[in-house]
């Protein structure tokens, strides 16, 4: 049992723990110096830094007491005041009427030149006023777009209406010419053009009425205003009122006008 126990590995030798060093030469001391020279930088930069900051309070605190302190005799200034006459808390000025509180101090902690913040505020307010007319011309192109849109809504649908009122005059006119039995208007362009018309007639006929009246270079307006006044004298009709009167007498007594504003 002994000799069994004995032959058996202890599970606590080296055969159990198998511990990798660097034998290296210097390599253990190399690192305790960079650990070492580490440490005295991170130490160096808080000195620094507590330093900074304790000259800057210091600075600070100097400055609120000196500001808080009202001056003494021993002050030049203040001593040639009160030669003048002045007394502490009097208001400057030969009247009274000047300041009481000294003007206050301003610390200028950057390290930017005399007037580069006001050149700063004057750079803002200039960007700030640039973008405002950006916004203005832009605000006015898109007025002045939806007006001239409206416009030319407003447009078409004028000669859209002209055009309806151009054909009703037509049919107006060709019904009334039939009543009196009148075959041929008076211009090609009185009367509707029937559907039926095949393209070689319809051609024939267009270069037939460009012999006869360039009607073409009338516009519909022009062509409205000439039909209803044909139709009012011979016919004794007006478009507007979808009346035929007995005689002119009739007509101007009773009709409006002879334009669609005179009959809204």
């Amino acid at each position: 049992m002994k000799e069994s126990m004995t032959e058996e590995e202890d599970y606590m030798s080296d055969s159990f723990i198998n511990v990798q060093e660097d034998v290296r030469p210097g390599v253990p001391m190399l690192r305790q110096i960079r650990e070492a020279r580490r440490k005295e930088e991170k130490q160096q930069q808080a000195n620094l830094r507590n330093r900074q900051k304790s000259v800057k309070e210091e600075e600070r605190e100097r400055r609120d007491i000196g500001l808080k302190n009202a001056l003494g005799c021993e002050n030049k200034g203040f001593a040639l005041l009160q030669k003048m006459g002045y007394k502490s808390g009097q208001a400057l000025g030969k009247s009274g009427d000047g300041i009481v509180e000294p003007i206050p101090l301003n610390v200028k902690t950057g390290k930017s030149g005399i007037g580069h913040e006001s050149s700063l505020k004057r750079k803002a307010e200039e960007r700030l006023e640039n973008y405002r007319r950006k916004i203005h011309m832009k605000n006015q192109n898109e007025a002045k777009a939806a007006e001239e849109f409206r416009m030319r809504l407003k447009s078409k649908q004028d000669e859209m209406r002209l055009e309806g009122d151009l054909r009703r005059s037509q049919r107006a006119c060709q019904q009334l010419d039939a009543q009196k039995n009148i075959q041929v208007p008076r211009e090609a362009w009185y009367w509707l053009r029937p559907e039926e018309e095949t393209e070689e007639e319809e051609e024939e006929k267009e270069e037939q009425d460009e012999d006869e009246c360039p009607s073409e270079d009338l516009s519909v307006l022009e062509k409205l205003q000439i039909l209803t006044g044909y139709l009012r004298e011979e016919h004794l009709y007006c478009i507007w009122c979808g009346t035929a009167y007995e005689d002119k007498e009739d007509l101007s007594s009773n009709c409006p006008g002879p334009t669609s504003a005179d009959h809204d």
